[in-house]
């Protein structure tokens, strides 16, 4: 669960949809199959789904990861499903296993997040790693090259009774709609690396 951001960053600001827009998921994917490298087999697509089942709000992350992972999309690579989730315990652990499978893999992480009331629903792509861990004042590992997060409800007051009560309806929308994008984000990355080879092909032709 990622709750807060580091003071004084200076990123450019994160690309947001809301989940129940019209093309929420084709907006999302585009942007994201912008920021994913091309060459997928010389530098591995993987997605680190961050949360638990044992807690509605931060469901987020694991529902995508199963969405995702029952989708098989060739391009990419998945940890982190409510069959084998990644959390704060285990995090460092799956990160030095992921490292171990995978030759500088660009990693995407994915999580649930608290924020303003009108912010609510809202889904962000944003530079940089996830940085877990501050809901549970842990130190943990930054995740990824890029991240996306949902808003799954208000932060403030009492942040893990406002999880555990967060409507289980919201959080599988939303999920569905991160799952979509990168699904789709996954073909565009597939035909994007067929036409790079197929140029490279032609280009030793000559």
């Amino acid at each position: 669960m990622n709750l807060k951001k580091g003071l004084f960053e200076r990123r450019s600001e994160p690309f947001r949809v809301l989940h129940q827009e019209e093309r929420a998921a084709q907006d999302l994917s585009v942007q994201l199959s912008s920021m994913l490298p091309t060459y997928y087999r010389t530098r591995p697509i993987v997605f680190v789904c961050i949360g638990t089942d044992r807690s509605t709000g931060d469901s987020l992350g694991p529902l995508v990861g199963t969405l995702i992972e029952e989708q098989d999309i060739k391009p990419f690579h998945v940890y982190g499903t409510l069959d084998d989730p990644i959390h704060a315990v285990n995090l460092e652990e799956r990160l030095k296993d992921i490292a171990s499978k995978h030759t500088n893999p660009f990693i995407i992480g994915v999580d649930a997040c608290l924020g303003r009331l009108k912010s609510v629903g809202a889904i962000q792509l944003s530079e940089g790693p996830l940085r877990p861990g501050a809901g549970v004042n842990k130190e943990l590992p930054e995740v990824g090259e890029i991240h996306l997060t949902g808003i799954v409800n208000v932060s403030g007051f009492m942040e893990f009774f406002v999880l555990q009560n967060t409507r289980l309806n919201l959080v599988m929308k939303m999920a569905r709609t991160i799952a979509e994008a990168i699904v789709l984000a996954g073909h565009s990355v597939e035909r994007r690396n067929a036409v790079s080879i197929e140029k490279w092909r032609e280009e030793l032709q000559q």
